[in-house]
């Protein structure tokens, strides 16, 4: 996700914290400093209010990250590959592979909310148990406060709307039911885009009769309706795809450009020339090394274009999504990553033979559209 950093690993993969975070965290804190343990346990000081939400609303996102590491933990158990974990304001995102059967999709999906109803009975029963034997009212207040959350979120998780793991669980039965993956998907998708529209809806009214929580809801539903959105696109494209190889969608041969120019040189020597809007660069075995956008040749000052290597203004190549002639096109689409354009290069024996573009795509869905064969 743009805008995230690397803050560790979870897991065995890599985990990334949105800069959103900490406004997750204030909210949370501002909402358990300044209302529910006022309420739960009256007549204390301003300063135990705020350690103890503090405490709260850290114990919180370290529920959230427990919720995405089952997630995460599941899909590596069951071979599917992680890319990593993130943390933001809606909650948290666990990019990976796509499930290869309807059981491990329903089993990756269910493990987050388990785990969040798991940690909301123990934490709810541990505060409980702790004011009944010590008295403690603040820590057994945050407790039962983090219970509730924990359950309301694996509760929340388990409504049927993509991309909610209710969706998720309920395109992997659909999958199941009928062996027809891509009208799965747009099923689930669907029941988010309406789940979303209402959320949206239920958020807007009661913004207008002046709960500020309703500002929130607003944005769940705006993020669930969009995500939802994009993932019936999603299949729609892959049932147009079912059965295209790399090959029949590729563009050949391909402009190329050494990785060793300087940035001037290249810009004169191959960017002026190129119809394109990236151009892949090949070392000096001639084999692929990365590519380049020209936007990006454009922002380097003038004053370092003489000095400064093309490849080291590139996407070098272990961040590009590469794929085989012969592999499913859909397949290679997996390998798009947020931030490394939507190019996909195509390499065999190591020698870039073709490149797919998003107008490659867009010329089979046409075709597909027309009524054509989406393979030629």
């Amino acid at each position: 996700m743009n805008g995230s950093v690397r803050v560790g690993r979870v897991v065995g993969v890599p985990l990334r914290m949105h800069w959103s975070v900490p406004l997750l965290v204030v909210v949370f804190a501002y909402g358990l400093g300044r209302q529910v343990l006022p309420a739960w346990t009256p007549g204390l000081s301003d300063a135990v209010y705020a350690l103890a939400s503090a405490i709260g609303s850290v114990l919180l996102l370290g529920s959230l990250l427990l919720h995405e590491t089952a997630h995460a933990a599941t899909a590596r158990r069951r071979d599917i590959p992680v890319q990593d974990v993130t943390l933001w304001a809606l909650g948290g995102m666990t990019r990976m592979d796509r499930p290869r059967s309807a059981a491990v999709a329903f089993a990756v999906a269910v493990s987050g909310p388990l785990a969040s109803l798991v940690i909301g009975g123990a934490t709810l029963g541990a505060g409980l148990g702790l004011h009944a034997l010590t008295g403690w009212a603040v820590p057994a207040a945050v407790l039962v406060w983090l219970g509730w959350m924990n359950l309301f979120l694996g509760v929340f998780n388990l409504l049927p709307a993509s991309p909610l793991d209710g969706g998720r669980m309920v395109q992997a039965l659909l999958w199941w039911r009928t062996g027809d993956r891509e009208r799965a998907e747009r099923v689930a998708s669907r029941g988010g885009q309406v789940m979303g529209v209402l959320l949206m809806a239920v958020g807007w009214i009661a913004l207008l009769r002046g709960a500020a929580d309703g500002l929130w809801l607003f944005f769940i539903g705006l993020f669930l309706t969009v995500v939802a959105g994009a993932e019936r696109q999603r299949a729609v494209l892959d049932a147009a795809l079912r059965g295209v190889r790399v090959a029949d969608a590729m563009s050949s041969p391909v402009v190329t450009g050494a990785d060793w120019l300087t940035v001037q040189r290249f810009i004169d020597e191959v960017a002026v020339d190129s119809r394109h809007s990236a151009v892949p660069l090949l070392d000096f075995d001639g084999r692929p090394s990365g590519i380049v956008e020209l936007r990006r040749l454009a922002a380097v000052p003038a004053a370092r274009r003489e000095s400064l290597r093309v490849r080291e203004v590139a996407t070098p190549l272990p961040q590009c999504a590469v794929a085989a002639p012969d592999e499913l096109l859909t397949e290679a689409l997996d390998k798009l990553r947020p931030g490394a354009g939507r190019r996909i290069l195509v390499v065999d024996q190591g020698q870039l033979v073709g490149i797919v573009t998003w107008s490659d795509i867009s010329r089979l869905m046409q075709r597909h559209a027309l009524g054509g064969r989406g393979t030629g």
